[in-house]
């Protein structure tokens, strides 16, 4: 499944992967309701070792390729449904408006994010039901527990890689059933995803989630993972902006628009203060690498590690009829 790509500019690279193309589910196939199966450290391992694990790691590097050397506003293909996702990310945005954040003692976790988030599990299964075609209605029971999980926790009004990584499962859920294809793999990051994490940036900025886990300790900054891997992967050969141009505040209010990455780091900028290697050491040290081929391989072993390794944040990840537990 994996074929060596060509020589480019910055040296050798790795090896490029196959997109998987799944098998069409039986007509009289049955959707379920999403549970979490991962119960302990052992269950964690039997998921790792699993073909499902294999096939979720193959999407994320096939989301990958697509996304190489394409800026967020580069034209590609699109199937109905990634326009639908968009308008459905879009919806979810207008809803914060209904719901502004209280006055409260406490800075982070502003309670009017249950508010919110109740407003989300009331209505995302019409909005799904928008999403998906009249062929997939049946889908909308299990794509709703994704969708709506993506937001972050409603306890804790926190968000991290988990959550994160919950939406990108929702996406593959649209592959996995067949309402969206391979050739939709590059508007999935530059258009679907990139929509989805303008929303989930408003949603932590107005109501201050609280980062999941010990400030950020399972991501790059205190809430993302991914938009390093895919937005290292948009910039890998271009010829002006290498990985330590993040440190030119220049550069990033030109481009951020445009690259995942660098609207990743112009955010976390809005979020702090401070000396950017004294709070973001991780990507204080990728800016020194001597190419984006080396920093988007070492974002994906990382990522693989730290946060499909780990079962504080695996506990959580949903398994049904699509994403099955092995």
């Amino acid at each position: 499944r994996v074929r060596m790509a060509e020589t480019g500019p910055q040296g050798p690279r790795e090896p490029e992967v196959v997109p998987f193309v799944y098998p069409p589910l039986s007509a009289d196939h049955q959707f379920q309701v999403p549970k979490d199966k991962i119960n302990s450290q052992a269950d964690l391992q039997l998921f790792q070792q699993s073909q499902t694990a294999k096939n979720f790691i193959n999407f994320l590097e096939s989301l990958n390729n697509a996304a190489l050397n394409h800026k967020n506003s580069d034209p590609c293909p699109a199937s109905d449904i990634i326009h639908r996702a968009v308008e459905a990310l879009e919806t979810m945005d207008r809803w914060l408006d209904l719901f502004p954040p209280i006055q409260q003692p406490m800075r982070y976790g502003n309670k009017a994010f249950r508010d919110y988030f109740d407003h989300v599990v009331e209505n995302t299964p019409a909005l799904m039901a928008q999403v998906v075609t009249e062929r997939y209605q049946a889908s909308v029971i299990e794509l709703v527990p994704y969708w709506i999980n993506c937001i972050g926790n409603r306890v804790r009004i926190d968000y991290g890689t988990g959550h994160e990584t919950c939406f990108v499962a929702w996406m593959w859920c649209l592959v996995l059933m067949g309402a969206a294809e391979v050739s939709d793999y590059q508007a999935l990051v530059t258009k679907v995803f990139y929509r989805y994490l303008e929303l989930v940036r408003k949603i932590q900025r107005l109501y201050f989630l609280e980062p999941a886990g010990s400030h950020g300790v399972w991501s790059l900054d205190d809430y993302q993972f991914l938009p390093f891997y895919w937005g290292s992967a948009q910039l890998r050969d271009h010829p002006d902006i290498k990985p330590n141009a993040i440190l030119d505040h220049k550069i990033l209010q030109e481009n951020a628009h445009e690259y995942l990455y660098l609207s990743s780091i112009a955010f976390i900028h809005k979020m702090k203060t401070g000396a950017f290697f004294e709070h973001s050491p991780m990507l204080f040290d990728a800016s020194q690498a001597p190419s984006w081929t080396k920093v988007n391989a070492g974002m994906f072993r990382l990522y693989k590690a730290e946060v499909l390794g780990k079962f504080p944040i695996m506990q959580h990840f949903l398994f049904g009829s699509l994403i099955q537990f092995p």
